[in-house]
């Protein structure tokens, strides 16, 4: 009996939705479709096609064993899988998204772009070309749930982390989520500064009232760095009110900061109390995946196709967002000058010279200095930090002192190998582990902090 393939992968994805969270589900296996199926003796052979090659690496690499199984199972044979970049031509037929990390930007009307930027959005910051990961998935799940329910979800939601994690996009992206649905939808954005301004200006020109006006009756407000009015009487008193006006009358209410609410010095207590009454999500600094999906975003962006190889390169060295959209311009405007081809050994080049661009270089250290403090803080003696032990009381504290001298100090990747006998590619990992662990271990993050202040 022939195999219907179209209904055997539905079933198919339908049983990886339980296994996996729904962004890993929306962003990886929604690009995938089934190719081709042949029967060879007692076994199955699949040929699953992925829109892109991250997506190929990305399902491959992680997802192998989950699809095989399944398939297995469906199919009572053994089945072996191989993975092709071949877009799926029923999406193409019905005109479906392929992909929400790499796709082409979706032309949006004049109309509804203009809407969005008079009220103060960015229309390129949407839920499609926001990647989601482990560090961000549950701030992301958040702000879908809200954009698609203004008010009844979390009110207010309270999105906060450090700088460049993503906290302004998703609070964009709600925005415009809004207006995609309802073009009448009131809204307004602006940052704590802004709305500190339109307060101030609005008692110097007596127009108080109209201020008021124009946030009370809004349908959803959305303030980035709202830590910005703490400290200032009147403007936290202003901000009580509409707070409250904005909430019973049934608007929504997003707020972004550097910090949680309890940590906001100078911040009205009862003004914590009302942020606490919704749900408070953080995003953590993107990890190496994530980094390395930025990375491809950006540079599609910029209409540059960037290997996966020189992704992860760049994913390794650089540790947010920002930096990297910075490294990006840098790099493509040295190609278009120098009139060269982006190279692995090109971008490593740049990298090389980029170490200035690193926000926290202990300017007056040097390596030796950082190898002295690192051995002091952990109690190990040189020759056992840099000897070849991979036991975890020594491999641990080597990892930290690869990160700092890769991130603080800006050293290249091999340069730090040499300091401390390993190869590149082990840098590179020590820095992507390291980089993941100060996101969520506190004392990995104390450790650095006490390191730091010894130099």
């Amino acid at each position: 009996m022939e195999i219907d393939t179209k209904q055997l992968w539905r079933s198919l994805l339908e049983n990886v939705k339980v296994s996996v969270s729904a962004p890993v589900f929306n962003t990886w296996f929604s690009q995938t479709h089934l190719v081709n199926l042949k029967k060879d003796n007692q076994r199955y052979v699949a040929e699953i096609g992925c829109n892109n090659v991250f997506v190929k690496n990305t399902i491959e690499n992680r997802y192998f064993g989950l699809i095989q199984d399944v398939l297995s199972s469906s199919l009572e044979l053994p089945c072996e899988l191989l993975f092709v970049i071949k877009e799926n031509p029923d999406q193409r037929k019905n005109g479906l998204s392929l992909t929400p990390l790499f796709e082409e930007p979706t032309v949006k009307s004049q109309e509804i772009t203009n809407i969005a930027r008079n009220v103060g959005l960015r229309p390129g910051f949407t839920f499609a070309n926001f990647a989601v990961s482990s560090s961000n998935q549950m701030a992301h799940a958040a702000a879908e749930a809200v954009a698609n329910d203004l008010s009844s979800a979390y009110n207010p939601l309270f999105v906060w982390g450090g700088v460049g994690v993503g906290k302004t996009h998703l609070m964009h992206a709600i925005g415009y989520s809004a207006i995609e649905k309802d073009q009448e939808t009131k809204l307004y954005c602006c940052t704590g500064e802004q709305f500190t301004n339109d307060i101030v200006e609005g008692i110097r020109n007596k127009t108080t009232s109209a201020v008021r006006q124009k946030y009370r009756k809004l349908k959803a407000l959305l303030l980035d760095d709202i830590q910005f009015i703490a400290g200032k009487e009147g403007i936290q008193e202003e901000f009580f009110h509409t707070f409250n006006a904005l909430v019973s009358s049934g608007g929504q209410v997003i707020l972004t900061s550097d910090r949680p609410p309890s940590e906001i010095s100078k911040l009205e207590e009862r003004l914590k109390s009302r942020f606490e009454a919704g749900l408070i999500v953080d995003i953590a600094p993107p990890d190496f995946e994530l980094r390395c999906a930025i990375t491809q975003i950006k540079a599609k962006e910029k209409g540059v196709e960037l290997a996966m190889d020189m992704a992860q390169t760049i994913a390794g060295n650089l540790e947010s967002a920002r930096k990297i959209e910075g490294f990006l311009i840098k790099l493509f405007s040295e190609a278009r000058i120098k009139n060269v081809e982006i190279t692995p050994e090109f971008i490593e080049s740049q990298l090389g010279k980029g170490g200035e661009t690193n926000g926290q270089i202990l300017k007056k250290s040097s390596p030796n200095d950082v190898i002295s403090a690192v051995s002091k803080h952990f109690s190990l003696n040189k020759k056992s930090l840099l000897g070849a032990s991979r036991s975890r009381p020594v491999a641990r504290p080597r990892q930290v002192l690869m990160y700092i001298l890769r991130i603080d100090l800006g050293l290249p990747l091999e340069e730090v190998g040499r300091i401390v006998g390993r190869d590149h590619t082990t840098v590179m990992h020590a820095v992507n582990k390291i980089t993941h662990m100060v996101s969520s271990d506190v004392n990995i993050r104390e450790d650095i902090r006490g390191i730091k202040n010894m130099l």
